[in-house]
């Protein structure tokens, strides 16, 4: 059976299955790490600006990714392992708290659906061995960036810098591109917003994007190489041409509220990594 699930070849159904039951099950961790993370770095943020200034620690209390134990918001019901269960406990509780009966946000069995369905279709597309199960990370660490980023418009060191370094070590061995090429695009990525961000401040004295946006392009290239930067930079112009414009027209959205570009970027990454040879070479054979 492990050598069935342990690097088969690309278009196997079951290690695809099994990569989707796991993925569901990431699915709710990265629910809780989309909601905790940002608050873990505000707490931090407080208690190193009350330690400077001498004043008591306004968070003593531990809060990381595991304790304090998942709660309803509203009556603080601690959420059992039964009502934890990706997806299902969502469709039996009927969306609602069982303690008081509040309203669930939809949005995290979507979560769990996107992390299940979309580690199943890795690994159906790019077998279950060493490369698969890389890809998965991969789409791992993009969820929760993107989730968060449209959230609190902030992108963390604490994701983005993993997903750069895990780029660089995978590409030792090129496993997806050659380490040169993985080096060349880690520092071409940054390089480039970080230019977009200094041009664009001095012509408008305000900032177009956050910093988050340079490493998360420096770590698709680190995982893509640098010859794949054009067309994740088009790819995602235009998925937030697509996105933008859509919440304008339906979601009523005004345009001068801010949108993230990390959200983009992800989508973009994804696409590359699953076609973006045969683009990039329709891309050129248009020159």
């Amino acid at each position: 059976m492990m050598d069935v699930l342990w690097s088969a070849p690309a278009g196997s159904a079951l290690p695809a299955a099994f990569a989707g039951i796991l993925g569901l099950l990431i699915g709710s961790f990265l629910n809780v790490v989309i909601h905790r993370l940002p608050k873990m770095m505000q707490r931090e943020s407080d208690n190193y600006v009350a330690q400077e200034s001498g004043k008591p620690l306004p968070h003593e209390d531990r809060y990381n990714l595991l304790v304090p134990r998942s709660a309803c918001p509203q009556c603080g019901h601690q959420i059992t392992a039964l009502e934890n269960i990706p997806v299902l406990s969502y469709a039996v509780l009927g969306g609602k708290c069982s303690g008081c009966k509040a309203a669930i946000s939809i949005r995290y069995p979507i979560i769990e659906l996107l992390s299940g369905l979309l580690s199943a279709f890795l690994i159906w597309h790019f077998g279950s061995g060493p490369m698969g199960v890389a890809t998965l990370l991969f789409a791992w660490l993009l969820i929760a960036m993107t989730f968060i980023d449209a959230d609190t418009q902030l992108l963390p060191d604490d994701l983005t810098l993993p997903l750069l370094w895990l780029g660089l070590l995978l590409n030792l061995n090129g496993t997806f591109v050659p380490l040169k090429e993985a080096v060349t695009g880690a520092a071409a990525g940054y390089l480039c917003l970080w230019s977009v961000y200094w041009l664009f401040k001095l012509a408008t004295g305000k900032e177009g994007m956050g910093y988050g946006d340079f490493k998360l392009l420096a770590a698709l290239g680190a995982w893509l190489g640098w010859k794949m930067l054009p067309a994740i930079i088009l790819l995602s112009s235009l998925v937030g041409a697509i996105i933008g414009i859509a919440l304008i027209i339906l979601a009523k959205r005004g345009r001068d509220v801010p949108i993230p570009f990390g959200p983009y970027l992800a989508i973009a990454g994804l696409l590359a990594l699953l076609y973006g040879k045969p683009l990039t070479q329709m891309y050129l054979g248009l020159y």
